[in-house]
């Protein structure tokens, strides 16, 4: 039902899942539909990401969060059931088959109305949002190699205090493995390179599952 953090024994990890917020029915319908798609489902985020997702959301009182990367639609009803009141999520994803189950879910949860899903290349969307920090909250969780250039088009976008979360920055250990030096492994190398060396940005990297980083945008204008 979750990825194992890195390090962790299978008893710990279901200790920490254990004591984390359960998934909801609808939740664990969706989880149970996304293991069904096979290798795919390896995409989806473990349940306490989404709960943490759905915390920061809380906490940050998000009235504009963006996602790069859906998939099937876990991680979106995380970040929408965490909105202020009136917020909206927006949606980056190519896949009309894997965003298909997720609008069907959004619906079933009652949150289609405050999520909007835009097919086609993430980085032109984020590119044709206004030009102001009014992001309070962003998710990357989408192709590797892409991850600096989403990271540059929604720094500037995010307000003081807006947090951007990024998934699978440990590789599964293979950031620290000199021999491997495949293109993922080397662009996840290079964001989170590129990430903590940011001074608009506070960043902690977490070992949670395949590693979150959580940066929290600051006031310096750079």
């Amino acid at each position: 039902m979750t990825r194992r953090s890195l390090g962790l024994s299978d008893e710990l990890q279901q200790y920490v899942v254990e004591h984390s917020a359960a998934p909801d029915k609808l939740q664990l319908a969706l989880i149970e539909e996304t293991a069904a798609l096979g290798r795919p489902a390896r995409m989806q985020i473990g349940s306490e990401q989404g709960q943490l997702l759905t915390m920061i959301a809380q906490m940050v009182g998000a009235q504009f969060a963006v996602e790069v990367g859906t998939f099937t639609g876990y991680s979106s009803i995380c970040i929408a059931r965490g909105l202020a009141p009136r917020g909206k999520l927006l949606c980056c994803d190519v896949s009309e088959e894997w965003t298909a189950i997720a609008r069907r879910y959004w619906k079933s949860a009652g949150l289609d109305k405050r999520i909007e899903l835009r097919l086609g290349p993430a980085i032109e969307t984020l590119q044709e949002l206004p030009d102001r920090p009014n992001v309070d909250l962003a998710f990357i969780d989408a192709d590797k190699a892409s991850y600096i250039d989403y990271w540059e088009e929604l720094v500037p976008r995010m307000r003081p205090g807006g947090v951007i979360l990024v998934d699978n920055v440990l590789w599964g250990g293979d950031v620290v493995d000199e021999s491997v030096t495949d293109p993922d492994t080397e662009a996840i190398r290079a964001f989170n390179d590129h990430a903590s060396a940011d001074g608009r940005v506070d960043v902690v990297m977490l070992p949670i599952a395949d590693g979150v980083t959580i940066a929290l945008r600051n006031s310096t204008l750079i």
